[in-house]
């Protein structure tokens, strides 16, 4: 369904990014921002699932300033691999790689949404805090409660599981005192509870939690 296309980041980087398209005119824009196992199939389904819902998509693919063509399974190589590669890119030249895709969207639509997943949960908190969207949506994003401060400039969703060995009840409560207000979701499941690829896959969270995100992206971006 979708297409790879390229992006230039400020700095000059060249990367490759997933792009997919609604059937009609774009109701709006979506960056979809990966896990450590790169722009593998299911952020790729993720693409084209939110572009069924008529949004413009496109995922960036982070670690191609490291390595071309990164795309890794869910086994504890894959894992180990991943982490890897994660912790050599860091979470800063994420951002202007996101804000690349921002503005390819840009192009075509007036607003534009980001959403992340586990790593890309964690970036897509920080979106909200350094990329001009109009709101951000993390699933299981590690290491949140580490980096409250300074506030989102726009709306943030999240969604936590409950079981999930990266992100203890701690790390979720402290999201919640700091943000009262801040829609946050816990639901009765482990980590990457989103990906039907996984064995933590968890239907009904999954389905719930979709739910929530496609009408927070129906208020701030859609029409």
């Amino acid at each position: 369904m979708g297409e790879i296309i390229t992006l230039t980041a400020t700095d000059g980087q060249d990367l490759e990014g997933y792009r997919a398209d609604p059937k009609g005119d774009p109701r709006g824009g979506i960056v979809v921002i990966q896990e450590i196992f790169g722009l593998n199939p299911h952020i790729r389904d993720v693409c084209d699932r939110l572009a069924d819902q008529g949004y413009l998509v496109i995922a960036p693919a982070l670690f191609d300033r490291i390595e071309l063509d990164i795309e890794l399974g869910y086994s504890e190589e894959d894992l180990k691999d991943g982490l890897g590669y994660m912790q050599k890119v860091g979470n800063e030249t994420p951002m202007l790689d996101i804000q690349a895709a921002t503005d390819e969207l840009r192009k075509s639509v007036s607003k534009v949404g980001a959403i992340g997943f586990c790593w890309g949960g964690q970036l897509a908190w920080l979106t909200a805090k350094n990329v001009n969207v109009d709101c951000a949506v993390g699933y299981y994003g590690v290491a949140i409660h580490q980096t409250l401060d300074p506030e989102p400039k726009c709306p943030v969703l999240l969604h936590f599981a409950e079981k999930d060995v990266f992100v203890p009840k701690d790390a979720i409560d402290k999201v919640r005192t700091r943000y009262p207000d801040m829609e946050v979701y816990s639901y009765p499941a482990n980590h990457g509870f989103n990906c039907d690829r996984r064995e933590d896959f968890h239907e009904e969270s999954a389905k719930q939690a979709m739910e929530r995100t496609l009408t927070f992206f129906a208020q701030h971006v859609g029409n």
